[in-house]
């Protein structure tokens, strides 16, 4: 568990010098104690896995809900601020940034928390609400609030988030994998862009329109 850990970290961050000091990032330790709160949950000791949860959140400033499940190479870039709900299940190889949100809407019971695919970047203060689902391979951009499904292989962006599908060359690569939340397509702009090369076609027409009646 321990050896898993200090590799995602060392392959996920950059700026790390060496690996004493992946012993001083908190996502490190979030994820350490959050694998053996999970194992206390599944166990049915819920004082005892709430108790390592809240210790792990006074140390890290990360709340993961010990009955919350995380697959393999996880990671939380800084992560000030993250909190991960109970009924969530996140896959493998998942980069979030400070700030993400993956919770719920209300008292409702059962799952009512997101389910996140494989691969998968959501970016700093992103909100992820309700029981959705982020298919793998996706993106999602710094500040969305997410309130419905996401397909795999796409980008969403915006409050609240809207998706579009990621070009061919970027499907090859894992968003997870290359911590870039800068780069990211935009649906609102592309749909200005297409009503405003509409636009010229309807003024290219009426203009013949016109030049028409005139003789």
């Amino acid at each position: 568990m321990f050896r898993d850990a200090i590799k995602v970290v060392k392959e996920k961050d950059p700026a790390i010098k060496g690996t004493a000091e992946v012993l001083l990032y908190p996502s490190f330790w979030a994820t350490i104690f959050h694998r053996v709160a999970h194992y206390c949950y599944k166990k049915k000791r819920y004082f005892i896995a709430r108790l390592i949860s809240q210790i792990s959140r006074f140390l890290t400033g990360i709340e993961i809900h010990p009955g919350a499940r995380i697959g393999k190479g996880f990671f939380i870039d800084h992560g000030m601020g993250v909190v991960i709900g109970e009924t969530c299940e996140i896959g493998d190889n998942v980069l979030l940034y400070q700030g993400v949100t993956l919770g719920g809407t209300g008292k409702d019971t059962g799952k009512r928390h997101p389910t996140v695919g494989d691969n998968v970047m959501i970016g700093s203060g992103a909100k992820v609400l309700g029981p959705v689902v982020i298919g793998s391979n996706s993106k999602i951009g710094a500040g969305s609030v997410v309130l419905k499904d996401i397909p795999p292989n796409s980008t969403a962006v915006g409050v609240p988030a809207r998706c579009t599908t990621r070009e061919e060359g970027e499907i090859q690569l894992h968003p997870s994998d290359t911590l870039d939340q800068v780069r990211i397509s935009d649906p609102v702009s592309q749909d200005i862009r297409d009503l405003s090369e509409r636009l010229k076609i309807i003024e290219k027409i009426l203009v013949k329109m016109s030049e028409s009646k005139v003789k």
